[in-house]
């Protein structure tokens, strides 16, 4: 995935940092509770929004159960229309067909959607190393890009950033990248787009390939489908005369009735809006500026791996590949809120990126290791989930593989998970109470030795449980045991041993 974030501390660490800022704190704070807030709305609006989600975690399902025919059949579909279908394995692959293909075209410059799979696999720092520069055209991402900075959510990618700060950043990048911002430009968010819109405009009118990434790819009919909100996408889809899309292998649905439910529910739970302003399906190509049709003359589409094969083994880690993207996680999780998105050290944050990093990538490094504990498991980020995915499930699973250190299946090569700081001796502990609950007669004593010696207990665990009693009140413990109590009570009534 993306080397942007390659070196990055453990999560519990760079959270650390990130709450200590009070003006990231501010910004996330109110960006969060209101486009939450718009959403609720939004989603209220709908009597039958059980049934939509269910229906959508179905058709995901069955997808995924399916995946190979159903890729199969979109390869044989785009064919048909026009297009060109590429396989790539890894990230490093799916750069090197991209970087190939625009080199093809003589061309040293692209236009880019907004796509999180281009982001996972660092395409714009590929293509920059192969002398080929790539421009962002979501309003979101060129803040990102011309600020040198990452992405932070998956909706909103400088959602960490304010007003002040944006102007700021135009004023001081956007003449090294192209047309210059006012001088007198301001933080009102009109002049700050009418700033990002004149500059991006000799952009696409200029550029000759355009690269996306896509929502959804519909197998029957080899439909690929972008939904967004600026009208940038439909530029960089309809004006080059080359575009390549990378698009992951999940993405795909069986039928064009499938969008029926998933563009009622991605753009509530993303937008908070009942449908997206601009929602663009393209199949093959078409005739180009100089010949007959829209759209351009050549389409490639990359299928992308990186990990999803070894994920979708995973018979409870799998449902993560449900996620359609719509930050609907994010923006009620109170740990995303307070720490932000950097802190999970992946283009994919908050809860999602908490189950969906470490299965792609594996948790060799510290910090995906340390991503299943980036949640206090309200279970917010499942509620709103419109493809009911129960992402605290997966995380309390990925949880007991790193501290179990078991082995995963990773590109085909057996790894050894990697735990992160202090997990040595949660295993032990867990290796113990293993032990205490399959002798009852041992845990017994030891209860009521707990309860007899209760007024000796410190208040604070010594050595690495120091970490966790730092910010917690330890558990009172009982004057008497539940057995015991049972026992007196009820004298051994109702079965009770």
């Amino acid at each position: 995935m993306s080397g942007t974030f390659v070196g990055m501390p453990a999560f519990p660490e760079a959270a650390r940092e990130a709450v200590g800022d009070e003006t990231l704190r501010g910004n996330l704070r109110h960006a969060t509770h209101t486009i939450r807030d718009k959403r609720a709305r939004a989603v209220a609006e709908l009597d039958d929004w059980a049934a939509l989600r269910e229906a959508g975690k179905r058709i995901k399902d069955h997808t995924l159960r399916h995946l190979d025919r159903y890729l199969v059949q979109v390869e044989e579909a785009v064919t048909a229309a026009g297009g060109t279908v590429h396989w790539a394995a890894d990230a490093d692959e799916a750069n090197e067909i991209v970087a190939r293909l625009v080199k093809e075209t003589g061309e040293s410059e692209v236009v880019k959607v907004k796509s999180m799979a281009t982001q996972e696999i660092a395409l714009n720092e590929a293509l920059q190393a192969q002398g080929i520069r790539a421009y962002e055209t979501d309003l979101a991402e060129l803040i990102v890009q011309l600020g040198k900075d990452r992405p932070s959510h998956i909706l909103v990618p400088a959602i960490h950033r304010n007003r002040g700060e944006i102007r700021d950043i135009f004023r001081s990048e956007m003449s090294e990248w192209g047309r210059p911002a006012p001088e007198d430009l301001t933080d009102t968010p009109a002049e700050l787009a009418e700033a990002a819109r004149l500059h991006l405009r000799e952009k696409f009118l200029r550029a000759k390939v355009g690269i996306s990434g896509a929502n959804f790819v519909v197998a029957e009919t080899g439909t690929l489908v972008v939904v967004e909100s600026e009208g940038n996408g439909r530029m960089c889809l309809t004006l080059p005369e080359t575009l390549i899309s990378v698009v992951g292998i999940e993405k795909i649905v069986p039928r064009w009735q499938d969008l029926e439910v998933f563009l009622q529910t991605l753009p509530r739970s993303s937008t908070a809006e009942r449908m997206n302003p601009y929602t663009s399906m393209w199949t093959g190509t078409g005739g180009g500026r100089n010949g007959e049709g829209d759209g351009p003359r050549t389409f490639h589409l990359v299928l992308l791996d990186n990990g999803r094969t070894d994920t979708l083994a995973d018979e409870v880690g799998r449902q993560a590949l449900r996620c359609i993207r719509c930050s609907a996680c994010l923006n009620v999780c109170p740990v995303y809120e307070r720490a932000g998105g950097h802190a999970y050290g992946s283009v994919y944050p908050g809860p999602i990126g908490a189950i969906l990093s470490p299965q792609l990538r594996g948790t060799e490094s510290e910090i995906d290791a340390s991503l299943p504990y980036a949640s206090s498991l309200c279970g917010a980020c499942y509620e709103v989930c419109p493809v009911a995915i129960d992402i605290p499930e997966v995380l309390v699973h990925l949880r007991e593989r790193v501290v179990q250190g078991g082995p995963a299946v990773r590109n085909g090569n057996r790894v050894v998970l990697k735990p992160a700081g202090g997990h040595a001796a949660e295993r032990a502990a867990m290796r113990a109470a293993q032990w205490a609950f399959t002798h009852p007669g041992a845990l017994r004593t030891g209860q009521r030795l707990a309860s007899r010696t209760r007024r000796l207990h410190p208040r604070t665990l010594p050595g690495p449980g120091r970490a966790w009693s730092g910010s917690r009140d330890l558990p009172a413990v009982p004057a008497e045991p539940f057995r015991d109590w049972w026992q007196r009570t009820r004298g051994g009534r109702d079965g009770a041993k």
